[in-house]
């Protein structure tokens, strides 16, 4: 079995038959990572589904494979794209890499200002993120949001957070900012086009170089043509 045999679509309504499900999973998956995580309900799973602001993960056959959310922050600055789950049965097939990539996408098309960001303990979703172009930064760059910190209190680790002050965790932070990405691009676009200008000057100058030697290879013939007459 292979990724093609999924969709990977936003959910709708119609995908609410699934909510229940999902939560049970992701309680799981949570437990047995000793994460520790609040327990998400059916209920508010299914809102994010209703809203569009949800990913799902079907197999061809209509069995669900996986799911991912999203939240916003700071009145929409901050986006994070919650509640990553794989089926168990439908594991290690990049399953989870393909739903990332789409609620991020999804969450760039809804919030195309916001920044994306990211708390986990996990080396797998630190690689997908990277690759979607987050980079690790300080929690000081992430929502202040007070609701969004109450998230962690069912965490094993929250003390670690309190006693940090909030500026650090076992968590590592991720963000994706649109506004540094822009800049990135149009660093990119720089550069290309000043490498671009300096290889057509370049070639502009062995063109010159070459009409310069035939002109030079050209009188000295005439001149030896010249001084030594043949016939």
């Amino acid at each position: 079995m292979t990724i093609s045999n999924f969709i990977i679509i936003p959910a709708t309504a119609d995908h609410v038959i699934h909510a229940e499900t999902i939560c049970d999973e992701m309680f799981e998956s949570a437990k047995a990572r000793g994460t520790g995580i609040a327990r998400r309900q059916p209920e508010y799973v299914a809102r994010k589904m209703e809203e569009g602001k949800a990913v799902i993960a079907l197999h061809k056959d209509g069995t669900w494979a996986g799911f991912c959310y999203i939240e916003t922050w700071s009145h929409g600055d901050y986006v994070a794209n919650s509640g990553l789950i794989v089926n168990p049965i439908y594991r290690k097939m990049g399953l989870a890499k393909a739903i990332k990539k789409r609620v991020f996408e999804l969450s760039h098309e809804k919030y195309p200002e916001a920044k994306i960001f990211g708390l986990t303990t996990g080396l797998a979703v630190m690689k997908i993120n990277s690759d979607l172009g987050y980079e690790p930064v300080t929690y000081s760059e992430l929502t202040q949001d007070e609701e969004f910190w109450k998230g962690c209190q069912s965490c094993v680790n929250f003390d670690i957070l309190v006693s940090k002050d909030r500026k650090n965790c076992m968590c590592t932070a991720m963000l994706w900012d649109p506004l540094e990405k822009e800049k990135e691009l149009k660093e990119k676009l720089q550069r290309k086009a000043e490498a671009k200008e300096r290889l057509e000057r370049i070639a502009k100058k062995q063109s010159l170089l070459k009409r310069i030697e035939a002109k030079l290879w050209k009188s000295t013939k005439k001149f030896v043509a010249a001084v030594i007459p043949f016939g």
